[in-house]
């Protein structure tokens, strides 16, 4: 009787393993088909991301070298601009010095001086000198000194 159940067990249990093989087939049939198209295609795009990465890349380097043109730019647009302020005050204040001056007929004193500025000595201010003393610039000739001789 054991026999007779052993068979009556395994029979169907055959069927089903054959069942099962058939679809393990057909699995491998699609796998087959299916898979070297799909690798080539992954692939592909893995090709296509990685030149996509590199101009991407090219495009931030190009990008970085145009902000820092801009940037220099920036700078010596912003020097100009400081000195054209300059200018402009340093112009301003001589067209309104001229137009006063103009304004008055260019009668205009002069603009007191500093503490510690000394005006220049009037003729009759600076100390006289001899006749025998050379003049203003020029070094004495020492008299006791032969001029030929070394």
């Amino acid at each position: 009787m054991s026999l007779t159940a052993a068979l009556v067990v395994t029979i169907p249990a055959m069927g089903e393993l054959a069942r099962a093989a058939r679809s393990a087939e057909k699995l491998f049939d699609t796998l087959n088909r299916e898979l070297p198209p799909t690798l080539e295609a992954i692939r592909l795009t893995g090709l296509e991301v990685n030149q996509l990465t590199e101009e991407v890349n090219d495009g931030v380097q190009g990008l970085s070298r145009v902000i820092q043109t801009v940037d220099r730019s920036l700078e010596t647009a912003q020097k100009q601009a400081t000195q054209a302020g300059v200018t402009t005050r340093s112009l301003t204040v001589g067209l309104q010095a001229a137009w006063r001056t103009f304004r008055n007929g260019g009668d205009r004193s002069p603009a007191p001086l500093p503490p510690n500025h000394h005006p220049p000595l009037s003729p009759l201010q600076r100390p006289q000198r001899s006749q025998s003393d050379p003049p203003e610039g020029v070094e004495p000739v020492n008299s006791k000194r032969n001029p030929r001789s070394p």
